[in-house]
């Protein structure tokens, strides 16, 4: 499935990846917080870090200066996480009013996102939220007066609902409320859980018990929302596997539109030399032919465009000279 990313997404993730200037890619050594979401299992994981400029009459007065992110995710985790650094950065918050950002200011920040990919910028915050905490055990401030409840130990403890992507039942209650999900769609979007093999859907005390439990709702509320069980699916909604004719026409759509003209920003170029089965060989050229990073730009920019806007299951393979 193809992505629809706004201008601004595709160029904070370029920029990102290029290690651009005021970007924010990166670790922070002996950090003041330090915090880690997601599971490197799912594709999905984030770790966040910053430094505090201290208030030495009140810690919990300090301001972050720099922040910081790793992240394994996809397009829309990296322009998310972006967004978030700069955010803070911006409004020159103290850790307690970063944690104020909400993952609908940075949907507002990039100008929009696909509504599937609305879980990476609720990483963010989440291991935003660890970090916070990290630096409040460092601090001496107790969160709990400025009625901040840190909830760490959320995925670890309490019954796994969601065992593809190990999400707890404390959690998903959490994040249900706090997000304002109604249909187990919105939850899937929002937090992955049941978007893998969908059992946790209607199972007792799955996903549709824990809305109807928290929302009021009736047993049947909402299920013609979910998305129906695999053995269910319509057989002409099932995605049809395009023929080696159609990919390599995508690949070439993909990097005329999207590709290359990132790479001519800063003076470089791609060629497609040839798609076979999975595998799509390239060749940069101009100045990122010689550059450092090339390797990087072909794995962290290329390919995640390419899986993002064509086919996940794709690789580029690079080709030299």
């Amino acid at each position: 499935m193809a992505w629809e990313y706004s201008k601004k997404t595709l160029q904070l993730f370029m920029d990102a990846v290029h290690g651009k200037p005021g970007t924010h890619m990166g670790e922070i050594e002996n950090p003041d917080g330090f915090g880690e979401h997601g599971s490197i299992a799912c594709g999905d994981a984030l770790r966040f870090t910053f430094r505090v400029r201290r208030n030495d009459e009140d810690p919990a007065r300090d301001i972050i200066t720099e922040a910081r992110y790793l992240t394994f995710g996809c397009t829309s985790a990296i322009a998310s996480s972006e967004a978030l650094c700069a955010l803070i950065e911006q409004r020159n918050c103290t850790p307690i009013e970063a944690l104020q950002i909400t993952n609908k200011d940075i949907v507002e920040f990039l100008q929009g996102l696909p509504e599937q990919k609305i879980h990476c910028s609720v990483m963010g915050a989440e291991a935003l939220e660890a970090a916070v905490f990290n630096w409040s055990q460092k601090r001496g401030v107790d969160l709990k007066k400025f009625g901040i409840h840190i909830h760490s130990k959320e995925m670890e403890e309490g019954r796994i609902v969601c065992n593809c992507f190990t999400v707890s039942e404390p959690y998903i209650r959490r994040k249900i409320k706090e997000l304002n999900l109604r249909t187990i769609p919105e939850i899937t979007h929002a937090i992955k859980a049941g978007g893998a093999c969908m059992s946790c859907h209607h199972a007792p005390g799955g996903l549709q018990d824990l809305l109807d439990e928290i929302w009021g709702g009736s047993k049947t509320a909402g299920k013609k929302d979910a998305f129906p069980p695999p053995d269910s699916q319509p057989e002409e909604r099932k995605e049809k596997k395009m023929s080696d004719f159609q990919l390599g026409k995508k690949v070439e759509e993909t990097i005329t539109q999207y590709i290359r003209p990132m790479l001519q920003q800063d003076g470089g170029n791609i060629e497609l030399v040839d798609v076979k089965d999975n595998n799509v060989y390239c060749r940069l050229t101009g100045a990122c032919a010689g550059c450092p990073g090339a390797a990087m730009t072909l794995k962290m920019m290329v390919e995640r465009v390419l899986k993002e806007q064509v086919d996940e299951q794709l690789k580029v393979i690079p080709v030299r000279d």
